[in-house]
């Protein structure tokens, strides 16, 4: 049942996803299970190919949308559980950028990876990113620039952090096409290329398997 999770998130299958969450639900599978061993073995195999090249946005964001309505399903049973995630995440666009795909992407990968994920938006100033920081109180903050002109602004965001006290418990990550290893180092964050290297980066960064 476990392995059949798996495979219809691998095909993007949100009905077939549902279907089986719910037959396994009501076959007593804990929903901790259906998320480790089913939701998330499908999501990181997707993760896998789409690294490879052998799958391409689109498909991801299905596949994606399928892990996230089984996600949905079991979500008040895992809090029943008390299934502990492996970290959280906020995700944002900066200022004056307002593109968001790649950021999604991101995301959907992450909380497949077994992340609490909260994405707060796009052309979000620095005080509002450190205002939800300090509400939040993520592990992780994860900034997405698609302009050379709005890469300043993530330096914008660590220096306002550090004033705020909040780098020493906060991690950084960026990406987006203009940013790079160089410039990420720079500026004193962590970069990933794509939505895969991202978990990678993640994991790493959070000592987590």
């Amino acid at each position: 049942m476990l392995k059949t999770i798996a495979e219809a998130v691998i095909e993007g299958d949100v009905k077939q996803t549902a279907a089986y969450v719910k037959e396994a639900v009501e076959g007593g599978v804990p929903a901790g299970e259906i998320l480790n061993e089913g939701l998330i073995v499908g999501m990181n195999e997707v993760g896998e190919l789409f690294r490879d090249g052998e799958m391409f946005v689109p498909e991801v964001l299905v596949s994606a949308k399928a892990m996230q309505c089984g996600i949905d399903i079991i979500r008040h049973l895992l809090v029943e559980e008390g299934v502990e995630r492996k970290g959280r995440i906020l995700t944002v666009t900066v200022e004056g950028d307002l593109h968001d795909i790649g950021i999604k992407l991101v995301g959907m990968m992450l909380e497949g990876a077994g992340f609490e994920v909260v994405n707060i938006g796009v052309d979000v100033p620095a005080e509002k990113i450190v205002e939800k920081a300090k509400e939040l109180n993520p592990d992780i903050i994860g900034m997405s620039a698609m302009l050379t002109t709005t890469m300043a602004k993530m330096k914008e965001v660590i220096d306002a952090l550090k004033e705020a006290g909040m780098l020493d418990s906060t991690k950084i990550m960026v990406g987006g096409a203009p940013t790079s290893p160089m410039f990420a180092e720079k500026i004193g964050a962590e970069y990933s290329e794509d939505a895969a290297s991202a978990v990678a980066a993640a994991k790493r960064l959070l000592n987590v398997a």
